[in-house]
């Protein structure tokens, strides 16, 4: 098949540079040279990117594969719909209960590893069934810099990671986002409701329906970027961006009587502001300390 080329711009016609239209061309070939490919698309900016790269290649020949379950908001999973109802995309919405993956309860260290290993089977085979060549994800070479066991299993199971192949940075897949007008290109950060519990605590469905619940409650306060993370099953840690921490401290009550409904018994702020993999800070202190 041939490559075909496509230049995008934005509405102040800024071109992309060399180096990205260098790795455009690259993200192209790979689908090019497939044929035909399902891409796992949860919605969130590097999928979505992934997902509309493939589908200018490919057309009708791509499949967007869509995993529903307790740890992706139902927000997410109708923003998903609705990115691909609005391109004409082929969509399969598949049902996968965590609960079922071995481990996953217990949330241990590895959790991401086993999840993903099931997921992504689960993927393949349905990609496999429908004679597809090649089945991709969209992690970028930003996520080989924090504990992402999950990215073990994808290599395991031959998932193809075009965006790390070509090199694409998450700024440069958000600054092309916006270039080809997706609407996902300023969407916050995401990742699934079980990375929001401290490992070695169990989760249990009434704990994944309390974080979305609290989630989406700060979402619809006007936060676009947070996390609620669990400690002990009964104490919720808000994270928020330090610009946002005055105007969540001065909703103190209501916040506080919200989590309080949704479950929670103590509700906290944390003071170092919202950061992506916080639950990953204690492994990577016990490893430097292990390097002592």
């Amino acid at each position: 098949m041939a490559i075909k080329k496509f230049l995008y711009c934005s509405k102040e016609d800024k071109p992309m540079t060399n180096r990205q239209s260098e790795k455009m061309t690259t993200l192209e070939a790979i689908f090019a040279g497939a044929g035909s490919a399902a891409v796992a698309f949860s919605g969130g900016v590097d999928s979505a990117f992934l997902l509309a790269a493939a589908h200018r290649v490919l057309g009708g020949k791509v499949l967007a594969l869509t995993a529903r379950s307790l740890s992706f908001p139902d927000r997410e999973l109708e923003e998903a719909q609705a990115f691909c109802r609005e391109r004409g995309i082929r969509q399969v919405i598949l049902d996968f209960d965590v609960f079922s993956v071995k481990g996953f309860e217990e949330n241990p260290r590895n959790r991401c590893y086993l999840c993903k290993k099931s997921l992504f089977s689960m993927f393949l085979s349905y990609a496999q069934s429908e004679g597809l060549a090649l089945v991709a994800e969209g992690s970028n070479v930003d996520d080989e810099g924090d504990y992402r066991p999950g990215i073990i299993a994808v290599a395991e199971l031959r998932i193809r990671s075009p965006l790390r192949e070509a090199g694409f940075t998450k700024q440069e897949i958000r600054s092309i986002s916006k270039e080809m007008g997706l609407p996902t290109w300023q969407k916050p950060s995401y990742a699934c409701l079980a990375s929001r519990f401290v490992y070695g605590e169990r989760i249990d469905p009434k704990g994944l329906r309390m974080v979305q619940e609290a989630e989406q409650y700060l979402l619809d306060l006007g936060f676009p970027q947070l996390r609620v993370r669990v400690h002990g099953g009964t104490c919720a840690r808000i994270e928020v961006p330090p610009d946002d921490l005055e105007r969540l401290f001065s909703l103190r009550k209501e916040v506080f009587a919200a989590l309080r409904s949704f479950g929670f018994t103590y509700v906290a702020v944390d003071l170092g502001g919202y950061r992506t993999g916080s639950m990953n800070e204690t492994i990577f202190k016990e490893n430097e300390e292990q390097r002592r």
